[in-house]
């Protein structure tokens, strides 16, 4: 009896040593660490603006403080870039992605090279939702959809290739509003199309407002149309829904439409610890409610309203539930290379 006292007091000394070494139940989540953020687009793009934008302001309101890298990993309008996330990075919250908002209807068509689950990563969230605008070059004379139904010869559009806003939504304007466009695809990113524009090599783009918000204070371009999600900005302009009149094309805009609710994904590797995502939640949160950050987007014509991760995992989830018949349907429209 007396030694199994004594073995008792022994271990009970032990574990108290344990739990009294300095700062070890105290160190800070992200102290001393590195975050990376793996953007699927080369440097100048909307997405990776974003996500530099991101990595000078969310350290302060992460516990620990940690020092945020972004790493531009582009190819195959992001997919490279989240087959990474997806298998690839260590689970361990130190690593983030930032891809196209549209991978999940990617993932909904069955397209080639995609080898993840939108619904299995850990959502993060969005600091931003998108609406998409087609801009035409302000010294053409096309005002209105109308105008452009009658243009002669086709408008000439530049995109970065199937499973982007850039092409996608302009190819259903062409397919289905009957807009007399021309899609030239290939540019590797959304900033090489405007200096495409600027050089007068193609007559407009479509994307994301905020992207191509600078270019239309410029007076460079001016938009026509926009998708479902809004801005006041805009607000006025004809939306994409409104210019067809069946149900069909409808439905099927309104699903190309769904991701820009989550315009600006951020999610980690699948198997994240729980404690991580929730954290990233809150400096998100906070993140967006930072004069300073929110001025700094401003300025770059960003405007930020973060969607948390569990409800982006549900907008993903009701995307990918969407019923066969429309899918076969959009399938028809919609590629990613």
């Amino acid at each position: 009896m007396r030694v199994w006292a004594a073995s008792s007091i022994i271990v009970a000394l032990v574990l108290v040593a344990f739990l009294a070494v300095p700062g070890r139940s105290q160190q800070p989540l992200f102290a001393g660490k590195t975050v990376t953020i793996i953007v699927g687009y080369n440097p100048g793009g909307g997405y990776d603006l974003v996500a530099r934008l991101v990595a000078r302001y969310l350290p302060k309101y992460l516990p620990g403080n940690p020092t945020i890298v972004v790493q531009n990993m582009p190819g195959a309008n992001s997919v490279i870039a989240a087959n990474h996330v997806y298998a690839v990075a260590k689970p361990d919250g130190l690593t983030l992605g930032a891809f196209n908002r549209n991978l999940v209807l990617g993932q909904l068509v069955k397209a080639p090279g995609i080898r993840f689950d939108m619904a299995k990563f850990a959502w993060i969230g969005s600091p931003a939702s998108e609406t998409t605008v087609l801009t035409i070059r302000n010294d053409l004379p096309y005002r209105t959809p109308a105008d452009l139904t009658r243009a002669d010869p086709a408008v000439i559009v530049g995109a970065t290739g199937p499973g982007a806003s850039t092409y996608d939504f302009p190819l259903l304007l062409k397919a289905l509003a009957k807009l007399n466009l021309r899609i030239i695809s290939g540019y590797p990113s959304s900033a090489d199309i405007m200096l495409a524009v600027e050089r007068k090599e193609v007559d407009g783009r479509a994307g994301s407002y905020s992207s191509t918000k600078p270019f239309i204070d410029r007076g460079l371009v001016r938009p026509v149309v926009r998708g479902r999600a809004s801005v006041p900005d805009i607000a006025q302009l004809p939306m994409d829904e409104d210019l067809v009149s069946d149900v069909r094309s409808k439905v099927v805009m309104r699903l190309r439409s769904a991701p820009e609710i989550i315009g600006r994904p951020y999610v980690a590797p699948p198997g994240t610890p729980e404690e991580y995502v929730r954290v990233y939640w809150d400096a998100f949160t906070k993140m967006v409610g930072d004069r300073e950050f929110l001025a700094e987007a401003d300025k770059a014509g960003l405007e930020m309203n973060f969607t948390r991760g569990d409800q982006a995992a549900q907008i993903t989830r009701d995307v990918l539930g969407a019923s066969p018949d429309i899918v076969k349907v959009f399938s028809q429209f919609f590629s990613f290379n």
